[in-house]
């Protein structure tokens, strides 16, 4: 894992707990930062330092060659990735990029003088779903929205709850992992992954070609909410996150349950279908 990363930032990482590690923040000549233990510190030659003044400061050509790397030194594979704005590592790390977009025909077509890079770290934590999991498929499978601000956990949570459905029911889970960032994991036994597709993609070739009981995909936008709905519909049970603070906030009721959390990994309400609190 992080094996895009220079070297200096890989021997000041050795110092850290990486299971505590959750997002480290490259920018061009200005402090290294990460988010560890759910705090964002600054990063020196030996690990976590109180001020700016100690933090090591990546460079320019530090931080395209860390992009270089990760897109496995062939940034034309990983094209379409570029446009979307991030590339995927080799562990399921999501490597957020900002830079200049560069459009042809009103479409994006790469991102040039890359001057930032948000490294997402993927986490398994076993078990971390167990409370969904127990309050709302005790007595049967529906499906699920988890609700929150990015980086609160909504993608382990989805990870463990696909593990858990396969392999305490048996049934056919089928992950739509468009960035290649869920799947980065024990996914249990009766897992199958569609990776870099779109959700209708995914959605539609998975359904014919699978036979799913179950899809698990993560940040919904407004337009993959048709997919999920035809899903549905086709008696398959969704389970998904986004962005949204609040159920009020989701623009179709499709699901059976919604949950909102309050920090990271920590559950603050369960809605039924209908909006009401569920015990």
């Amino acid at each position: 894992m992080l094996e895009f990363l220079p070297e200096r930032i890989r021997a000041s990482l050795r110092f850290l707990n990486l299971n505590c590690l959750y997002e480290i923040r490259m920018r061009a000549d200005k402090p290294l930062t990460v988010n560890f233990e759910g705090k964002f510190r600054y990063l020196g030659e030996n690990g976590i330092v109180g001020g700016k003044r100690n933090a090591l400061l990546p460079t320019r050509k530090e931080v395209e060659e860390t992009l270089f790397a990760a897109s496995d030194y062939s940034v034309y594979s990983v094209e379409n990735q570029i446009r979307q704005g991030f590339v995927t590592g080799k562990a399921g790390e999501r490597i957020g990029i900002a830079g200049s977009y560069v459009y042809e025909h009103g479409q994006p077509l790469s991102v040039r003088a890359v001057t930032s890079l948000c490294i997402r770290i993927p986490h398994a934590v076993e078990g971390c779903a167990e409370e969904i999991y127990s309050r709302c498929f005790a007595e049967k499978l529906d499906s699920l929205l988890i609700l929150s601000p990015p980086g609160w956990g909504k993608t382990t949570l989805l990870r463990d709850l696909a593990r858990l459905i396969g392999n305490r029911t048996g049934c056919n889970v089928l992950v739509s992992d468009e960035r290649g960032e869920l799947s980065a994991g024990d996914l249990g036994e009766f897992s199958d992954v569609i990776r870099f597709a779109d959700k209708l993609t995914a959605f539609t070739a998975g359904i014919r070609a699978m036979r799913p009981d179950v899809i698990v995909t993560d940040e919904l936008l407004p337009e993959d909410y048709a997919a999920v709905k035809r899903a549905i519909e086709s008696g398959i049970h969704v389970l998904a996150s986004a962005h949204l603070k609040k159920y009020e906030d989701v623009p179709e009721k499709l699901f059976g349950r919604y949950v909102t959390l309050s920090g990271v990994g920590e559950i603050d309400k369960i809605y039924g279908a209908d909006g009401e609190y569920v015990d």
